[in-house]
């Protein structure tokens, strides 16, 4: 992973991680449960977003790589692992 990917996901993940406690906080506290539901999809569509980062970067480096190295065998892998990853995002 490319150092201002990284920098930038870790970043995202240490504000998820707050809104995470926040959701707890907001459980312990018997907050309204549509204002819960709320935030809850609120923190699914950050980690989305952070998926999505990780996932243009592999495509933009390793899936190019394996394309450009002429390399079958590492292509079909990369690939393989792509539309595994994709399938299950879903889930």
């Amino acid at each position: 992973m490319r150092d201002e990917v990284k920098t930038s996901c870790v970043k995202r993940l240490k504000r998820i991680e707050g809104q995470i406690r926040g959701l707890a906080a907001m459980v312990e506290d018997d907050r309204y449960c549509i204002d819960v539901v709320t935030q809850i999809a609120a923190a699914r569509a950050a980690l989305r977003r952070v998926e999505e980062e990780v996932l243009r970067d592999h495509v933009a480096h390793c899936v190019e790589h394996a394309i450009s190295s002429g390399d079958k065998a590492d292509q079909r892998r990369k690939i393989a692992e792509l539309m595994d990853v994709i399938g299950r995002a879903d889930r």
